[in-house]
C-alpha cells in the first residue's frame, strides 16, 4: 500500500461501506461456522463428515443410485481430488463401487451400494433435523426464496469444471 491507502498498482481500492461490511461478515460468518454446525450431529451419530454425507445423499437421488465423478464433484460442491479420496474411503467401507462408464471409458462411474443407501437413510433425519433446526426455522419463505436467489447469484464453480 502506498501512503493514501491505495494499492501500487492502477486500481484503486474501494473500501467497504457499513451496508457491504455487514453483508460480508455475516456471510464469512456463515462460510466457516455453518459446515461445522451441520457436520457435528453426522459425526457424533453416523461417524460421517458433511461432504461424505452429501456425496452419498446425492448418489442415493441419482437415477440407479450412479453417476459421474465429476458430475458427483460438482453437485457435493468439491473438487475432483477431494471426491476422489472421500470415494475411496467409501469404497473401503463397502458404501460405493467405482467403474469405468460403459457409455465412455474415460470417465468413472461412482454407484452406491445397497450399504451405502442403507447409512445415507439412517443419516438422513439427522442432516434435515440440523439443517431444519439450524437454517431453516428462522428463515421465512420470502426468506428462503432470496437465500436461494442470492446464492444463485454467488455460486462459485471449482476449478475443475470451468
Amino acid at each position: 500500500m502506498n501512503g493514501k491507502g491505495e494499492h501500487e498498482g492502477d486500481e484503486e481500492v474501494r473500501w467497504l461501506d457499513e451496508q457491504e461490511k455487514a453483508a460480508w461478515t455475516g456471510l464469512i460468518s456463515l462460510v466457516l461456522l455453518l459446515p461445522g454446525k451441520l457436520e457435528s450431529p453426522l459425526r457424533q451419530e453416523h461417524g460421517l463428515t458433511l461432504f461424505e454425507y452429501l456425496v452419498l445423499s446425492h448418489l442415493s437421488e441419482a437415477p440407479r443410485r450412479t453417476l459421474r465423478m465429476g458430475e458427483l464433484a460438482f453437485l457435493a460442491s468439491g473438487s475432483l481430488s477431494r471426491l476422489s479420496n472421500v470415494v475411496k474411503r467409501c469404497e473401503q467401507r463397502g458404501w460405493i463401487k467405482r467403474s469405468p462408464d460403459p457409455a465412455d471409458g474415460r470417465y468413472t462411474l461412482a454407484a452406491l451400494t445397497d450399504t451405502g443407501f442403507d447409512v445415507v437413510g439412517r443419516a438422513a433425519p439427522t442432516h434435515l433435523r440440523a439443517v431444519r433446526h439450524i437454517v431453516l426455522d428462522a428463515l421465512s419463505s420470502t426468506d428462503q426464496k432470496a437465500l436461494t436467489r442470492i446464492a444463485d447469484k454467488l455460486r462459485i464453480v471449482p476449478d475443475d469444471f470451468r
